[in-house]
């Protein structure tokens, strides 16, 4: 909830639109930063990490996409949800990466194949699921099992499983974010549930909204700094975009 400034009513931040919110980005307004990036840490996560497979570079990922979302705000037009605009920025940026990575061949082995427990090392270190320690016992090796076998997929089948069945994202959102056609989502997702299917049983699908953590001190320090480079130089971001136009170039 904003204070009253210089006799202004007070603005809840909750009400307002996608459109309301990035306006007040666009001047400058830290409380509408905060919520937009709080609401959708947990997706972007995820979303960068089923292609980058790496938890640091997905946050490295996740804050420089954010950075560039804050720079472009004012090209947010409302055709889609805010949430869907932030997730495509991402996935580009994750993708970007990766790219970058196959080149400099420092993240594949000769036959371009991941080590999937290298993966899941890197995957399962830092911030972890919430809960008991009898609950973070009992979910550890499903836990495991579920992120080895999503780990195992091509990329286009995992980031389309994430999106839709970790995220719950429908078809069209999906498909707005990826930028493809909501045939190609239905045919990528049907192949990757398929290719699942002899490793996972149904009722495992309840524990995926476990995997791919990003919560508690992860979330909140990557949010705050974030906000300080927000509060203290917002030019810095305009420049950083600059510069990354420019190196793309």
């Amino acid at each position: 909830m904003e204070t009253a400034i210089m006799g202004r009513p007070k603005v809840d931040l909750d009400t307002l639109t996608d459109v309301a919110l990035a306006a007040r980005i666009v001047i400058g307004d830290v409380n509408a930063a905060t919520i937009v990036v709080q609401r959708n840490n947990q997706r972007l996560f995820r979303a960068a990490l089923s292609i980058l497979s790496s938890r640091s570079e997905a946050e490295d990922a996740l804050q420089s996409a954010y950075v560039r979302a804050f720079a472009g705000m004012a090209e947010f037009g409302g055709r889609s949800s805010l949430s869907t605009w932030l997730t495509r920025i991402v996935i580009n940026e994750a993708l970007g990466r990766l790219r970058a990575a196959r080149r400099r061949k420092a993240c594949f082995d000769g036959n371009s194949v991941l080590v999937l427990d290298e993966y899941r090392d890197k995957l399962m270190r830092g911030s972890t699921a919430g809960g008991s320690p009898e609950y973070v016992l009992a979910h550890q090796q499903l836990r495991q099992i579920l992120e080895s076998a999503i780990a195992a997929l091509p990329l286009d089948f995992r980031l389309v499983f994430v999106l839709r069945d970790i995220e719950g994202l429908s078809i069209e959102e999906a498909a707005a974010a990826l930028e493809v056609p909501q045939a190609t989502v239905k045919t990528r997702h049907l192949r990757a549930r398929r290719r699942l299917q002899k490793l996972l049983d149904p009722e495992i699908r309840t524990a995926l909204q476990g995997t791919f953590p990003f919560a508690g001190e992860d979330c909140q320090a990557l949010t705050a700094r974030l906000m300080q480079q927000f509060r203290t130089n917002p030019q810095l971001i305009a420049m950083e975009r600059q510069e990354d136009d420019r190196v793309a170039k």
